[in-house]
């Protein structure tokens, strides 16, 4: 999926919004209450009673994000990892959370994640891959589901809605799990993909765990699935899933969770036609795969 593009007419042009409408739309994509315990979420950089013209989405904030959100005048970056995540003792350049904090400060950027939120809403990342891949019964592997209502996702298939800790549902039609694995890695323009398991194994039910989602391992096998989609997990966590005869279908921790940002944008800019709204074009995957 290529990267939404900012307005070179520049913000200037564009009528300014309240932040706090933004940051109540933002509270109803993905509620903040569902987010662990242990995250940081919410406006964590900024003034909820300015306004603001630009907008920037990303997965995570980093040296070139910041460079482009300070050269096209964004005046929010929602991203989906936080930052500051973890207390810093202090503002400055000589760290490089720090660093980049007190560049968006200093020009005047604001930031906001919603992180799990994210993740665990009933229109978060984790439902939106279940519904990529069209499944049917879809519901959380953990925490409450609601299949009372229906609706409509974006790839046509009817699903129940549900909050919760990642997402499991009911293939149309049993794939094997190389199958599995280069279709999902092409949905997103994935660069690479591994698996767990033997490529040729029958998959009906999937679970579905977004970024780093090796935790979801146990729930998955409760819930029956035969394999579960995630970014990445540790060698021991695929080791257990091989002993329990789930497959696993790694994408990469940015694979796995940078199209919904995207998509984030796009929502942003139908809901709020009057701000410049744009995914960032100069996030990439940190991580490279090698030919050999």
């Amino acid at each position: 999926m290529k990267p939404s593009k900012p307005n070179h007419a520049g913000a200037s042009e564009n009528a300014d919004v309240a932040m706090q409408d933004l940051l109540d739309c933002l509270g109803r994509i993905a509620p903040l209450r569902l987010a662990e315990d242990w995250d940081n979420v919410g406006l964590l950089v900024g003034d909820s009673s300015s306004r603001i013209r630009s907008v920037m989405t990303c997965l995570t904030i980093d040296e070139d994000v910041v460079a482009e959100a300070i050269r096209h005048q964004a005046d929010l970056i929602v991203t989906h990892h936080p930052i500051p995540f973890r207390p810093v003792d202090r503002i400055s350049d000589d760290h490089r959370t720090g660093k980049l904090v007190w560049q968006l400060a200093s020009h005047g950027i604001a930031v906001y994640s919603a992180h799990t939120a994210f993740d665990s809403s009933a229109d978060g990342i984790n439902q939106r891959w279940a519904l990529r891949l069209e499944c049917q019964g879809i519901s959380a592997l953990m925490g409450d589901s609601s299949t009372g209502d229906q609706a409509q996702g974006e790839s046509g298939a009817s699903a129940g809605t549900c909050e919760g800790g990642g997402r499991f549902g009911t293939l149309a039609t049993k794939v094997s799990l190389q199958d599995l694995a280069i279709r999902a890695a092409t949905l997103v323009h994935g660069e690479s993909v591994r698996i767990v398991g033997d490529p040729a194994m029958e998959i009906r039910v999937v679970g579905f765990a977004c970024g780093s989602g090796g935790s979801f391992l146990e729930a998955a096998d409760r819930q029956g699935c035969h394999a579960l989609v995630t970014g990445e997990a540790t060698f021991h966590t695929c080791l257990e899933a091989r002993a329990m005869g789930i497959g696993m279908v790694l994408l990469g921790h940015y694979w796995s969770e940078r199209f919904a940002m995207e998509q984030l944008a796009d929502q942003l800019a139908q809901s709020h036609p009057s701000l410049n709204v744009w995914a960032s074009r100069a996030e990439r995957d940190p991580i490279r795969s090698l030919q050999l």
